[in-house]
């Protein structure tokens, strides 16, 4: 454990409030789960950026959620109370960013796509001593990383969650079991709201509409589902698709690229 001084910090601590005081405008972690782990909900006083090289993480605040696959990275603004949950065994190495470091970066949650080079850098500065030279090596690492954060293309990979307490049953389900294929007319039954209400609670309440929503869900439970291996042809099936083809079709157009790509 690294403890109050920060000069203690090699080798590394692995509790992030040993990293939220370090004279540093970014400071590196590298820790380790195991499929099932959890992390409580909790804020830092830093920006964070969660990043798994290996495994999968889902992250969740009240509002929100995200699943983060390998070689992508969770922004996470100081200040937001978030959970985590690991899927898989998943190699985190983590960055904490004095807020004010650079001006171009994310002022919401949001997952980014981790470039050949960031990956790079972010190992590389994890050699370097937490107490690393400013006008040294890890400076300049410390800085090209700011940049290319700044600069990485942010993914649509978030779940906008409602507050009305019959959208969140609906939700709920909905997250438990993707592939249930109920209508909104059929949902109203059992919601205890009428189809047309609950369609108003989605665009008001998470901006998008129900198909929309459910379709958001069914991405991140199949992203989840090809990180771990599983065909696309059963992957699509699992939530709700009749073909792969189609499958693949509706998630290259919601985010530019195919299921097997991005979970690359």
């Amino acid at each position: 454990m690294v403890g109050s001084n920060p000069s203690e910090a090699h080798p590394r601590s692995t509790d992030p409030s040993d990293y939220q005081a370090v004279p540093r405008d970014v400071a590196a972690m590298a820790k380790s789960f195991v499929t099932g782990d959890t992390v409580a909900p909790h804020a830092h006083a830093r920006h964070q950026v969660l990043y798994a090289i290996e495994g999968v993480m889902r992250v969740a605040t009240a509002r929100e959620a995200w699943i983060v696959p390998p070689d992508r990275a969770l922004f996470v603004p100081a200040g937001l109370e978030h959970g985590v949950a690991l899927r898989g065994n998943v190699e985190m190495r983590t960055l904490f960013i004095r807020p004010g470091a650079h001006p171009d970066l994310p002022e919401a949650p949001v997952v980014l796509d981790i470039s050949s080079l960031l990956r790079a850098l972010i190992l590389a500065l994890l050699d370097e001593p937490i107490l690393y030279e400013e006008e040294g090596r890890g400076g300049f690492l410390a800085a090209l990383i700011l940049d290319e954060l700044a600069r990485a293309r942010q993914l649509q990979l978030v779940i906008p969650m409602p507050s009305d307490d019959r959208l969140k049953r609906l939700c709920k389900e909905l997250l438990e079991n993707p592939s249930r294929g109920e209508t909104l007319d059929q949902w109203a039954e059992t919601s205890g709201a009428s189809a047309r209400t609950l369609s108003r609670l989605f665009t008001q309440e998470v901006g998008l509409t129900f198909t929309q929503w459910r379709q958001r869900v069914r991405f991140h439970n199949a992203m989840e589902a090809i990180v771990r291996g599983e065909p696309v042809g059963q992957v699509a099936h699992a939530n709700g698709y009749e073909s792969a083809s189609a499958f693949t079709a509706a998630f290259r157009k919601a985010f530019g690229v195919t299921p097997a790509r991005l979970g690359k």
